[in-house]
């Protein structure tokens, strides 16, 4: 009898849709609409977002968090300009160049951090380096919330980040792939993590927390948008059929339906470290925060694992493997990973 391959801890993109967005989309999908968002799901999604970030913000659908980053970085950056990040962040190792091709050239500078977070004294190095015409001018600064090691900052950091930000004039980028996990783990307010806290631009993933495709760009100051929507159509990422990638996105603004998604699937992983735990396997090599545990295993139990059909990736490092949690992760199948790692 063949394995059943087993996806549950690979990656959060493994996960179906989740049935409130699913509802939605065969919703939208009953008549026809206006398009190029120009309908009425995407002018309710807009509304939704200026609510729930508790200002009025400027908000843009595109296929994926790639062209969210890319795309917003892009209208922050001159093509003799740069974005400070940490070295693990996803715009500087899974972007495939993106943020540089689109803004025509501007550089990605990286910086080192603990557990996945900017070192604010490294950054203040890089800025000493790039003084004058000999260097790019540096012009933002980017960080991922959650973290790529799975870790959060807390209001207090980021507080800390925009007032460095300030201090040098920079513009402040957030890459939120993970954004809800980030709030529902916090107990914040969305706004007490991006704008209260001096964030200009959100990238605001819904892929992870439930949808099929489309991440928010969202701008919280109006006067970084102009002519972002040629810069959307020009980087392919204008959808015609806009009410698709909408409609999704308010069923899960509704009813706290992404915090739901999230707060389950970090408690997904809090109960996967708890059973690790009392099997003595809970080797970590960063603090788990949100929906990921990255974890030091021998070789032989990850050959074993992967030969029993259970699927998670190297992460970082040799030795350190990430396990990924989302909103459709059981109990059931946290038990059977832990048992399979018992035997």
């Amino acid at each position: 009898m063949p394995i059943r391959q087993r996806y549950e801890f690979a990656s959060d993109n493994t996960a179906a849709i989740c049935p409130e967005a699913w509802a939605a989309l065969e919703q939208a999908n009953r008549e026809a609409d206006i398009s190029y968002g120009a309908d009425d799901w995407t002018r309710r999604l807009s509304q939704q977002v200026s609510e729930i970030f508790e200002t009025d913000c400027a908000t843009f659908i595109v296929f994926n968090g790639t062209a969210a980053n890319s795309l917003a970085l892009a209208q922050l950056c001159r093509s003799f300009e740069s974005v400070v990040s940490h070295e693990r962040a996803h715009i500087e190792t899974d972007e495939c160049g993106a943020p540089e091709f689109f803004s025509g050239g501007a550089k990605l500078l990286r910086v080192g951090g603990a557990n996945g977070k900017i070192d604010l004294q490294a950054v203040e190095l890089v800025l000493r380096q790039h003084l004058d015409v000999h260097s790019t001018k540096v012009r933002a600064l980017s960080v991922t919330q959650v973290s790529e090691a799975g870790t959060i900052y807390s209001p207090e950091e980021l507080e800390a980040i925009a007032a460095l930000a300030r201090k040098h004039h920079l513009l402040l980028h957030m890459d939120g792939a993970r954004f809800a996990n980030a709030v529902a783990s916090l107990g914040c307010a969305p706004r007490e993590i991006t704008w209260d806290r001096g964030v200009d631009v959100l990238s605001f993933g819904g892929t992870k927390n439930g949808l099929a495709a489309g991440d928010l760009v969202i701008f919280f100051k109006r006067e970084l948008t102009c002519d972002f929507d040629f810069r959307v159509k020009q980087g392919a990422q204008l959808a015609s059929k806009m009410r698709f990638l909408a409609a999704p996105w308010t069923a899960l603004l509704a009813e706290d339906t992404w915090l739901k998604n999230a707060r389950h699937a970090n408690a997904m992983a809090a109960l996967l470290e708890e059973k690790l735990r009392a099997l003595g396997l809970a080797d970590l090599a960063f603090p788990r925060q949100a929906s990921a545990l990255f974890l030091r295993l021998p070789n032989e139990i990850v050959e074993r694992m992967h030969a029993a059909g259970w699927h998670f990736q190297n992460f970082f490092e040799p030795g350190v493997y990430r396990l990924m949690c989302s909103w459709a992760t059981t109990e059931e199948q946290i038990t059977e990973f832990a048992a399979a790692l018992a035997e």
